[in-house]
């Protein structure tokens, strides 16, 4: 995922920008725009254009957002929290020693140390973070296409594995 990108994973979404531009083929520009203002999310509505999602193998913004994108959807999942999923995707991008410590924050604060919340947010950003091997990431959590509440958060990477050497919340409003 690009870092400019809002990462959304919902097939019904995707399902209504799809017909959406199939209409389009059909109908002609104006009714994709419509189309979109009716199903497809804030940021999609403001251009008619389509989205495209661009990384490139060793680049840190890609391996984060390619590890929340595909966290949030087992958790998101349509037919329920996908639990191996997201522990295989932990084993995967979480360095051995940062898993431990993550699990016992986990058990300490009741809420998945992840996301930083008890739910799943329904918007997502990840950016290229101040320092060297930080990747900046944003969720968005509530309703609607509104989302009420905003967490920063901060993902570490060990610079020889790539693995995820810690998260910490960056500020929350």
């Amino acid at each position: 995922m690009s870092s400019n990108t809002h990462a959304r994973r919902r097939p019904g979404r995707r399902a209504a920008v799809a017909a959406g531009l199939l209409l389009a083929v059909g109908l002609g520009a104006s009714a994709q725009v419509t189309a979109q203002a009716v199903s497809a999310p804030a940021a999609v509505r403001a251009s008619a254009v389509a989205r495209s999602v661009t990384g490139y193998n060793g680049d840190v913004v890609t391996q984060v957002a390619d590890f929340y994108g595909a966290y949030v959807d087992a958790e998101d999942a349509a037919a329920g929290p996908d639990s191996a999923l997201a522990k295989a995707l932990r084993a995967h991008y979480l360095t051995p020693a940062y898993a431990k410590r993550l699990a016992a924050w986990e058990r300490t604060n009741g809420t998945d140390g992840v996301l930083r919340a008890q739910n799943v947010p329904v918007d997502w950003t990840v950016t290229q973070g101040a320092r060297a091997g930080e990747v900046a990431v944003t969720h968005a959590f509530g309703g609607g296409e509104t989302p009420t509440v905003t967490t920063r958060l901060v993902v570490v990477l060990e610079p020889a594995s790539g693995g995820v050497t810690d998260i910490r919340t960056l500020s929350a409003r």
